[in-house]
């Protein structure tokens, strides 16, 4: 499926999945604070590149786009500021779209791609920066999800399917996460990406206990990945319903509930799930993208109700409770009919239930992995659903 030619297809999963060594992948560098983005120029200067390609949706281009040109022209970080338009969904398409333009540029030397944007845009500009083997660096305009230290990308259909993954041999040279611009984002992204951050550590704690499980960087879950999901489980309960309200507060000030989930949603949660391994919350994810409700549903919203699918999975219904209690008060669907889909609607669960299980899916990574059965999958999203609308009558 991939449209990268044959000799660049990567995987590491059967790369190096066979040799059972534990893997931990990360980027060269990860910057976080308010006005983070002025000072981009600064943490570029000492890779010397010659050109810098930026790649945004047109309505950065004023903001985030001017921002950048003015910090590397005064850190003196690049000779020539390329700006590139990206027209919002990482699918094939998008992406040919962009490597073509960049063809139309004729640059002849050293230069580095980054991405300005949501995960859409980081995937696309990511795989890009890999088929032309230069640089990809990562600025985040939203904590909405774990894909900017990453080294893959979710790509999608046209119509908004899950498609596939595609993996990559390195990580970011620099990931760059401006809080002043997370904290102004709409409050719904912020939200989801706790949403998606909440799955990392049931997931690394279940291929940590499957002893077949393969992480998405080829190996078995490393103590440091099990640990930092750990942690940005903690910080979520800790600070994620503060987190919340301080968005909501007028003036608006990035608090220290915002700095500390941004670093959940982002740093933490991205190691996490790379190195600890995915397992049922986001094979859940990609069978509710095919169903045609939940086209309007954010990743990490998603993510959530899989990972109390995840954790019915796994019979661990008082942690499912906690979990949904949780994100119930932050905002994050815990039934059906919050992300769309009504509960009637038999034969679309179990097309959910089916794309869940489909070969080579992440749900194989929990311990009972020989269960796994679409009949199954549909009796626990069913449970994960009566349980939420339990949390929320209560």
């Amino acid at each position: 499926m991939s449209r990268l030619p044959k000799e660049l297809q990567y995987n590491p999963m059967e790369k190096y999945g066979g040799l059972s060594n534990k893997i931990f992948n990360a980027p060269l560098r990860y910057v976080q604070g308010p006005c983070a983005l002025q000072h981009i120029g600064l943490y570029i200067q000492p890779f010397q590149y010659h050109t810098v390609i930026v790649v945004l949706s047109p309505n950065r281009m004023k903001d985030q786009g001017k921002t950048i040109q003015e910090s590397l022209q005064k850190y003196k970080a690049a000779q020539v500021v390329e700006f590139l338009e990206f027209h919002g969904e990482c699918t094939w398409e998008e992406f040919t779209r962009i490597n073509q333009k960049i063809d139309t540029l004729h640059i002849a030397n050293t230069y580095c791609l980054i991405g300005v944007g949501g995960g859409t845009n980081v995937d696309c500009v990511r795989a890009i920066a890999y088929l032309r083997n230069v640089s990809f660096i990562s600025v985040p305009t939203l904590a909405s999800n774990d894909a900017p230290c990453s080294a893959l990308s979710v790509f999608y259909t046209q119509q908004g399917e899950f498609l596939e993954y595609v993996f990559y041999p390195r990580n970011p040279s620099l990931v760059l996460v401006d809080t002043d611009i997370i904290a102004k984002a709409p409050r719904r992204f912020f939200v989801s990406g706790m949403g998606d951050a909440m799955a990392t550590y049931y997931e690394a704690a279940s291929c940590w206990k499957a002893e077949h499980a393969v992480t998405c960087a080829g190996g078995r879950p490393t103590a440091t990945a099990e640990a930092l999901g750990r942690l940005c489980k903690d910080l979520l309960f800790t600070y994620g319903r503060q987190a919340a309200k301080d968005l909501d507060c007028q003036p608006l000030q990035v608090t220290e509930a915002i700095e500390r989930v941004t670093e959940a949603n982002t740093l933490l949660s991205g190691l996490g799930f790379e190195s600890g391994g995915l397992a049922a919350a986001h094979a859940v994810h990609n069978g509710l993208t095919a169903h045609h409700a939940t086209k309007a549903k954010y990743h990490g919203e998603k993510v959530a109700f899989g990972t109390l699918v995840h954790l019915c999975l796994e019979n661990n219904l008082q942690e499912a409770f906690k979990v949904a209690q949780f994100f119930h008060d932050t905002g994050l669907p815990v039934t059906l009919e919050e992300l769309g889909i009504k509960e009637n609607d038999v034969e679309g669960i179990r097309k959910v239930a089916e794309r869940t299980c489909a070969k080579g899916e992440t749900i194989y990574h929990l311990p009972n992995a020989h269960e796994i059965h679409p009949d199954w999958v549909y009796q626990c999203i069913l449970k994960a659903n009566r349980l939420g609308k339990e949390v929320v009558n209560k």
